[in-house]
């Protein structure tokens, strides 16, 4: 990674199969991940443009999937229309006997110019990362073992 990303390591009591579903599935990304978005699919070139809110401000979403490895990688471009920048997502995974590590990058956050748009923080992101794979996911692989 060519910037300081943000790295999440966590191991999930899941089957990869299980975990690759979680985090490429529509329905199942809606559950735990992003219920604003729309569809998605894991197939490299693909687009989804979704909006959420956040304490009162419209955030539109941008992602274009740029690799596909199935059942060990997906990366997709992350950019908010109308603010300057452009980061990367990835999630790889591997399987550990009956478990699954994931390891999520997010790198490019500093294109976001968060001196200028202090609400596409560094902190922000971080927060909301380890909720998502410490808690929103856990609980989720949990209920749907």
């Amino acid at each position: 990674m060519k910037d300081n990303a943000i790295i999440i390591k966590r191991k999930y009591n899941a089957s990869i199969d299980n975990v690759w579903d979680a985090i490429t599935n529509i329905e199942k990304m809606k559950q735990w991940y992003m219920p604003e978005i729309e569809n998605f699919q894991p197939v490299v070139g693909f687009q989804t443009e979704f909006s959420m809110t956040h304490e009162g401000m419209d955030f539109p979403h941008l992602w274009k999937v740029t690799e596909v490895r199935p059942k060990e990688k997906i990366s997709y471009e992350w950019s908010y229309p109308g603010y300057p920048g452009n980061s990367l997502v990835t999630f790889e995974l591997q399987s550990e006997g009956n478990k699954t590590i994931l390891t999520l990058a997010h790198s490019g956050l500093e294109s976001f110019q968060p001196d200028k748009y202090p609400e596409l923080g560094r902190k922000n992101f971080e927060e909301g990362w380890n909720s998502l794979i410490n808690d929103s996911l856990v609980k989720f692989l949990e209920s749907n073992v």
